[in-house]
């Protein structure tokens, strides 16, 4: 047993900062995902990811969960909630080419794109630094956190155009995501969870400075996947295989 101490350097924890953003538009097959030791017959159609330059911001927005407070016996009786729901908001000055089609915009031809168009749902991939009161403050080599978003779809938004003037200012483009959640499902090659089963979900997260030394090295193999190598391509693993992943020794 111990007292409680406040204001130590290595708890005053705080996250900054956004960057290493990954597109990931669905396709309509299955991908092999390879990478990922011990786990078999792990497949995404979040594939061929590409990078995102020119993030400014990433807002995560959830809601539902709501509390309907149920009344019998002249006493609250019990309370049940909504079901939660993710979305969020992109900000950037930029976008890859291939979040036109997310966009609701088609290339009809070279450079010809049509509005108004069917919007395809991606995955998400974006990193935040966590920094800390010791002296090395932010060290984005082991103290970061990764955020994984599937099955988004962005929102049409407002673009405003303006004269170039003596102050002048990059467009920024802004775009608000929702999402339906995947399932986390199991697998009979690769077994049960151990602490499932879960709920379908919309985001997952990996703090690497909360990872063991196995664990780190495990988020290195996860990185190789999510973001390509010289013999790969960058890919989106599924909540449920990435756990797994996690959990072999």
């Amino acid at each position: 047993m111990a007292a409680l101490i406040w204001h130590e350097d290595v708890d005053k924890r705080f996250e900054t900062g956004v960057d290493h953003g990954v597109l990931y538009v669905k396709g309509e097959t299955d991908v092999a995902v390879g990478g990922l030791t011990g786990i078999s017959n792990a497949t995404t159609k979040f594939s061929n990811g590409v990078a995102w330059n020119g993030l400014t911001s990433v807002s995560k927005s959830p809601s539902g969960a709501e509390a309907n407070d149920i009344y019998a016996d002249n006493i609250k009786y019990a309370s049940l909630r909504s079901a939660e729901t993710f979305g969020g908001t992109i900000e950037a000055y930029t976008y890859p080419d291939e979040f036109a089609q997310c966009n609701g915009l088609d290339e009809a031809e070279d450079g010809l794109y049509l509005g108004q168009q069917v919007r395809k749902p991606f995955g998400f991939c974006f990193r935040t630094d966590i920094g800390d009161g010791t002296d090395t403050g932010i060290d984005v080599r082991s103290k970061y956190k990764l955020h994984l978003v599937y099955n988004a779809t962005a929102s049409p938004s407002e673009e405003s155009f303006s004269t170039i003037n003596d102050s002048p200012e990059a467009i920024t483009f802004s775009w608000e995501m929702s999402t339906i959640p995947v399932a986390v499902t199991t697998d009979a090659a690769n077994g049960a969870f151990t602490n499932g089963p879960y709920a379908p979900v919309a985001t997952l997260t990996i703090d690497s400075s909360k990872l063991t030394t196995a664990g780190k090295s495990k988020l290195t193999q996860l990185e190789a996947v999510l973001f390509g190598t010289a013999n790969t391509d960058p890919m989106l693993p599924m909540p449920g295989d990435i756990i797994r992943f996690f959990e072999k020794n």
